[in-house]
């Protein structure tokens, strides 16, 4: 079974998130795609199939399936319109998360996305110790969400993923201003075994919404401060957030099983 690496939201390798992508001709047995995510280790590894003029997409952490991964689409996307669907500029996949959909537009994946709503929760001492620094703002989506003044802190943090794991929120995501960017952000799983998420597309369904309402934006520029980085040009839209990236292949290789 042939497997791509493909590193998202940057053009230069060893930098953005690395995603595994397995093109498949059929479904594998679940536990098998499990096992090939704990194998390789990355905060996602991908499996799509072809139905028709579709392909369904599942993205597999080392912890388990979850219900929608920005990076390993876009990587996913870059796969399939380079070497599998040569000559055509968007692919539409179905997930857990319904139709979404990928466009090409020249270096740039767009990718479209629901908007998670945002509920304000109150900031407390468990989640100040948990993270190391105490937010100024809290939301939740189907992800935590603290909000900082300044990005040194956000770029500082050492959170204690024994206490972010009892904190609520499948992904915990610190934000705050950018210097050179609209804003930055840094995303930690430890639910799913991913200490942090080099570049969290999902996260930005809740880190866009909230910017582009704070500053009465709709087209952003965001940062991840990892120690990979990476870029996203985002816009928001109502119930909608497109984000936009480049990708790089970092590897092809088989799968022998």
């Amino acid at each position: 079974m042939k497997q791509y690496v493909v590193d998202a939201f940057t053009d230069t390798v060893f930098h953005g998130n690395p995603a595994a992508i397995c093109v498949l001709d059929e479904w594998l047995p679940e536990q098998l795609m499990m096992d090939i995510a704990k194998e390789n280790n990355f905060s996602e590894t991908a499996f799509t199939v072809k139905t028709g003029d579709a392909f369904h997409l599942r993205w597999f952490t080392p912890g388990g399936e979850i219900d929608l991964c920005g990076h390993a689409t876009l990587a996913c996307a870059y796969v399939l319109l380079n070497y599998c669907a040569v000559g055509k500029d968007s692919v539409v996949f179905k997930t857990l998360s319904g139709e979404l959909t990928v466009t090409r537009k020249e270096e740039l994946y767009e990718m479209e996305f629901p908007a998670y709503k945002l509920q304000p929760v109150h900031v407390t001492e468990k989640m100040a110790e948990a993270i190391g620094a105490r937010p100024r703002e809290a939301y939740l989506g189907r992800d935590l969400l603290c909000v900082f003044d300044d990005e040194h802190i956000v770029k500082a943090l050492e959170p204690d993923m024994n206490k972010l794991i009892e904190l609520e929120g499948l992904v915990f995501h610190a934000t705050a201003p950018g210097k050179k960017t609209d804003c930055v952000s840094r995303s930690f799983a430890p639910k799913m075994k991913v200490i942090e998420d080099p570049v969290c597309g999902s996260g930005h369904c809740h880190i866009v919404p909230y910017w582009a309402n704070r500053l009465e934006k709709r087209e952003l520029v965001a940062y991840q401060a990892s120690a990979r980085g990476g870029t996203l040009y985002c816009r928001f839209a109502g119930d909608k957030v497109f984000l936009a990236g480049k990708a790089v292949l970092f590897s092809v290789g088989e799968i022998y099983i």
